[in-house]
Formats: C-alpha cells, structure tokens, sequence
C-alpha cells in the first residue's frame, strides 16, 4: 500500500484520481484550500487524512504544512488542483495573471519543495496535470497557458534534477475534459456545455494510474490525452 497526496480531490480528475486509489486500498492525504473544504475532503473519502493549505498563497504552505502532521513518506504527489480566467492580454488584469501563474505554477512548485524529502524517502512519483494549453497558447488563453507552459518547465527540470534519486516525474496534457473547471471555461467563452462531448475524468485517471504503475525500469514522462470519438 502507498502513500498518496493529492491537490484537486474535491472534483474532476482529482476526485476520479483519489477514487481510484482508495478503492485498492491506499493511504491518502488530501490538501485542502481550508477547513471547511478539508471536512468535506474526508466526507467524501472516508479514511483519507487532510492537511489545509491555500495553493492561492503559496508563500504561506511552508508556515501551513509545518503546523501539521505529515506522512513519513510519498509514493506519489498529485499536483491537479487549477484554477483558469480567460481574457486578451490587451485586457487581463495583473491580478488575474498573479491567481493563476500562484495556483497553477508557483504553488506546485512549492509544495513540491516542501514534500521532496518524503518523495525522495520513497523513491516516489510526482504527477503534474497539465493541460494542452501547456503545449499550445490560443487567443484569450494567455495567462492560464503561460502558468501551464511554466509547469512543463518545472516539470521537466524537476525531472532532470532529481532522476539521480530515483524520483520519477510525469506531466499528463489532458484535452477538455468534463469537470466543473469545464463548465466554467465554457461559462467564461460564452459558450453552451454539453459534458458528453468531452473526456471523462475517469480516463485521464486512467492514464495518471498507468504512470504510477509502470514497473521501476521505465518512466512515462509526457502523456496527451484527446478528446476521442
């Protein structure tokens, strides 16, 4: 049995991710934005343990995370949580930038910062959920796509870094996939949202499970999952 923490759990990937590791059986730990969130947390997922920190402040998870109890190890650090503003450059605020680049970059750099030591411990594996628009920048996409674009590079640098120490490291490049994340993008585009049309979180699930999964001689590094049909 491992041991697993997770940002995001609450819904989407994250909950479709968290699901399927506590139906086998393993040892989770959920981050929490705060503690109504982290009582929710540990309704939704009866014997997982929570810890509370803001990814929307990333300066504080240091202060956060040493006021409670950690496990002594991490077999696989979920980075899922996101957060997603459209809008032309010409016209997003630098408040609008700093959310997202704190939540979908420098938060998960981070906490990662903070959790190495137990990964390292275990010789474990961290995930980045990244997004196609970590790959490709389109119109009104400029800020979310920078932060992602930046998550590849804390990716790919984390990996180079610390492949010595047997840490493995795997961004996953989902397409739209039906979240509430989703239904807010749509909202944002002014656009109807059917979910059928998109991924169901389960099958980028499947993918993120398939990485932790390979046996030690081989490492998934990047992995795209499209909208199929």
């Amino acid at each position: 049995m491992g041991t697993h923490l997770i940002t995001g759990a609450g819904s989407g990937i994250g909950a479709a991710v968290a699901r399927r590791l506590a139906e086998r059986g393993e040892d989770l730990w959920l981050l929490a934005r705060n503690a109504v969130r982290a009582k929710a947390l540990a309704e939704q997922f009866p014997g997982a343990r929570t810890l509370v920190g803001d990814l929307g402040t990333p300066e504080k998870l240091s202060w956060a995370l040493g006021h409670q109890p950690l496990p002594d190890r991490i077999d696989t650090l979920h980075h899922i949580a996101g957060v997603i503003e459209l809008g032309a450059v010409g016209d997003l605020p630098a408040k609008a930038w700093q959310r997202q680049l704190a939540a979908n970059l420098v938060a998960p750099a981070e906490l990662t910062r903070l959790l190495l030591p137990l990964v390292r411990a275990a010789k474990g594996h961290v995930v980045f959920v990244n997004s196609g628009a970590g790959l490709h920048a389109h119109a009104n996409w400029g800020a979310y796509a920078a932060s992602k674009h930046g998550l590849k590079a804390l990716a790919d640098s984390l990996r180079a870094e610390e492949h010595g120490n047997g840490v493995r490291v795997t961004s996953v490049y989902p397409g739209r996939t039906a979240t509430p994340m989703q239904e807010s993008t749509h909202q944002q585009e002014g656009k109807d949202y059917d979910a059928s049309r998109w991924i169901d979180p389960e099958s980028v699930a499947t993918a993120i499970i398939t990485a932790i999964d390979l046996p030690r001689d081989a490492e998934i590094n990047d992995v795209s999952v499209r909208p199929g049909r």
